[in-house]
């Protein structure tokens, strides 16, 4: 399909749950999106920086990443150490909606320990269908 926005995903053992029901789930029925699976495919133990250095390589000017380990903040910080990633650890609709506004977040990070789906779903649609703002906020995104 043209027009399609590519999506990567990865998780860690931790996160590989979530993941699964993201892909299951969420992005069932809408081919406005083209998602690419980077793993982990079990939830035998792995080290979450090996997934996040996977997909933060594979992410380029025009596609999003989707990042779920434990806590979130392993795959957030391990995320942010490149250069062209402004990850961004969201546990609220408002996060999720604010980091895409004033960041230009093009990965988000999840906890997949004690997710609620709902709240998961919905801060996907709001990280996905919401627009940077530019403005003000690129001449900060370029001091970063």
């Amino acid at each position: 399909m043209k027009n399609q926005i590519e999506i990567l995903i990865a998780s860690d053992h931790a996160g590989f749950k979530l993941k699964t029901k993201i892909l299951e789930s969420f992005f069932k029925g809408k081919p406005q999106f083209n998602v690419k699976d980077l793993g982990t495919h079990s939830e035998k133990s792995v080290d979450y920086p090996l997934f996040a250095q996977k997909l933060c390589k594979k992410i380029k000017k025009d596609n999003f990443g989707i990042l779920i380990c434990g806590s979130g903040i392993g795959v957030s910080i391990s995320a942010n150490r490149f250069k062209h990633i402004r990850a961004s650890l969201c546990s609220t609709v408002s996060d999720a909606k604010m980091t895409r506004k004033h960041n230009d977040s093009n990965v988000i990070c999840l906890s997949g320990r004690g997710f609620v789906k709902k709240n998961i779903f919905a801060m996907l649609n709001a990280y996905f269908n919401t627009a940077f703002e530019a403005g003000r906020h690129l001449r900060r995104i370029k001091k970063i």
